[in-house]
């Protein structure tokens, strides 16, 4: 399966990973509805939900390990 990187847009990563949809819900990311764009890069929409660069590692892990 594809390893995903924070420059991987919300896009690539649930059409990959259906499970990712839940994930990003329940980590406060809207990637499927209510108008957030989806092909912004990961590393960018964390950044913007104020996500630090540990964070963000962490979640890339856990979204490369669903």
């Amino acid at each position: 399966m594809k390893k995903f990187t924070l420059d991987n847009t919300i896009e690539d990563i649930v059409l990959e990973k259906k499970d990712a949809v839940k994930y990003f819900m329940e980590k406060g990311i809207r990637c499927i509805r209510c108008g957030e764009p989806i092909w912004d890069k990961l590393k960018d929409v964390l950044t913007e939900k104020g996500f630090t660069e540990s964070e963000q590692k962490k979640i890339l892990d856990e979204i490369n390990n669903l």
